[in-house]
């Protein structure tokens, strides 16, 4: 198992032209932003005087490609700069974030997984029925609500209405925050379902039509046995790679949906400095979101060769 898993010093070596390209466009995308940071940290009747002495102290008064080696300089010492907003950090901002945004991520996909496989079971196992129609039908309700707005409808049914949990917040022990976290997950975890469910369904359809599956049977496997050891297995590989690209859209859903909760992740600190300008806080939360789409490519790839043995990423890698 161990030699198939050689591909992975190849790719993370792969990803250093992408890293500096990021860093390039997370840069110049943030000095686009209309605004001074020193003018939005002052206030609209700050003088000028005040403006202009707040830029030099912040570096901002130096041409972009000095203030770019410096940023980069301080990148590859592990140092993200300074928050303009909060005076502190930006690893020290990212490090309170970054664990409530991965939980929401976590729970979402668990939550999307728990809902899609049975209905992608229903589905299959009996393609062109009822249940199949109803879940295609499902299927096309969720791709057409947006994430903000299905969150939205489940505070006021959930929170509001119900009052089965609360509208807000993050709480303070780990029961309190799975308690705040389940429902902006199951908000991202049920616009993730469609296209789990679509992935799924096609694979179990055709892994149902397979002579392996046909043998099974005639052993006498049916039921939950058949579908655990021989249909979901088989069904899973290519959803694996589904879920893979689909987390990386997650993340840019977290951000609004953390908003729409008031979650203190990478979200809530995402928009709050991009109204305030702050330059520092938008580049590491983007640079970690490029590493989170790395990382995320590279597990799926392990999961992948796990899943199938007959792939053998590493020999690919040294052709």
């Amino acid at each position: 198992m161990l030699h198939r898993l050689r591909f992975i010093p190849g790719r993370l070596v792969q990803s250093i032209p992408v890293a500096i390209g990021v860093t390039i466009i997370v840069f110049f995308m943030a000095r686009l932003l209309p605004g001074n940071p020193a003018l939005a940290l002052l206030g609209q009747h700050a003088t000028k005087a005040s403006v202009a002495a707040l830029s030099k102290q912040l570096g901002l008064d130096q041409p972009l490609w000095q203030q770019y080696l410096i940023f980069l300089g301080r990148l590859f010492q592990g140092n993200l700069g300074t928050s303009i907003t909060y005076q502190m950090p930006v690893t020290q901002e990212l490090a309170q974030a970054i664990p409530v945004t991965l939980s929401l991520l976590g729970l979402a996909l668990l939550l999307s997984l728990v809902i899609s496989i049975p209905l992608a079971a229903l589905a299959a196992f009996r393609p062109g029925g009822a249940r199949d129609l109803g879940v295609r039908g499902f299927t096309l309700l969720g791709q057409g609500m947006p994430q903000f707005w299905l969150g939205i409808m489940l505070i006021l049914l959930l929170a509001v209405g119900v009052r089965a949990f609360p509208v807000g917040g993050y709480g303070e022990t780990a029961g309190d925050h799975f308690y705040y976290l389940f429902l902006p997950a199951l908000t991202l975890g049920i616009t993730m379902c469609p296209t789990i469910i679509r992935s799924l369904r096609s694979s179990m359809i055709n892994v149902l039509e397979s002579e392996y599956v046909g043998t099974a049977k005639s052993k006498g496997s049916y039921g939950a046995a058949l579908f655990r050891g021989h249909v979901l297995r088989n069904a899973a590989i290519p959803t694996v790679s589904v879920i893979g690209v689909n987390l990386g859209f997650l993340v840019g859903g977290s951000l609004v949906i953390e908003k729409v909760f008031a979650l203190p992740g990478l979200g809530s600190m995402m928009i709050n400095a991009i109204f305030t300008r702050d330059f520092p806080t938008i580049q590491g939360v983007t640079l970690f979101v490029a590493f989170f789409v790395v990382v995320v490519g590279i597990l799926t790839d392990v999961v992948y060769t796990i899943l199938d043995p007959r792939v053998d990423l590493s020999s690919k890698e040294r052709a």
